[in-house]
């Protein structure tokens, strides 16, 4: 694939694979918009209130990171240069790999029973789109254009809404998360939860500028 060799931006590239790689980047970003869909619907059922439902949805960071990826893959899905960026793909696959451990490893068995609409959506937003963006990335995102930089620029994102959160859970009374959760557990254990899982954010988008490295030398290389 020619792009990996000086990493463009994703649909820079002439030929079949520049076509492939938009195509299967719009149906990923068709799959992230019907998650979200399907989540606004239960929630409206619910609430009765479009700017509620939204207000609630944006309580939650798999919202945020489920529509940041939309808007980056539709982005590269219609060729707009700065969507495909090799940055901007690399920070939402690496939030979206954040979303389906936290889900995993913290969230199991916290979420009350779901059914229709809402159940599907706790499917694609938690589990299927958590392996569809990282698989893009891997097979069809330009390689060999990530820096060491690129973590930290990453990691403004989990941690702005971690300031997000926490401001809006003391406003509300109510938090997004219970691992955040300062009313119950206390600032101290708050912070005990989230430094590991800054550092392992870092440690992660470090793994993928590695990743990322190795792939284009590779490439390269054959």
């Amino acid at each position: 694939m020619p792009w990996h060799r000086r990493a463009p931006a994703l649909g820079q590239s002439a030929g079949a694979a520049s076509a492939t790689a938009r195509i299967v980047a719009g149906i990923i970003a068709l799959i992230l918009w019907i998650g979200m869909a399907l989540q606004f619907s239960a929630s409206f059922e619910r609430l009765g209130s479009v700017a509620e439902t939204l207000w609630i949805m944006f309580r939650y960071f798999t919202i945020i990171a489920n529509f940041l990826a939309a808007l980056v893959l539709t982005g590269a899905a219609l060729g707009r240069r700065q969507f495909g960026s090799p940055a901007l793909l690399g920070g939402a696959t690496l939030a979206m790999l954040l979303v389906g451990i936290v889900s995993g490893l913290l969230l199991r068995g916290l979420v009350v029973e779901l059914s229709g609409g809402a159940k599907l959506a706790d499917l694609l937003l938690h589990k299927v789109t958590t392996v569809l963006v990282p698989l893009f990335w891997l097979i069809f995102a330009p390689k060999g254009g990530l820096t060491r930089r690129d973590p930290w620029l990453w990691l403004l994102l989990p941690v702005a809404y971690f300031g997000y959160a926490l401001t809006r859970g003391a406003v509300e009374g109510v938090y997004a998360y219970p691992f955040m959760d300062v009313a119950r557990i206390g600032w101290l254990q708050m912070a005990t939860n989230a430094l590991p899982m800054a550092l392992g954010f870092v440690a992660g988008g470090f793994a993928l500028v590695g990743l990322d490295h190795w792939l284009a030398r590779r490439t390269r290389e054959e």
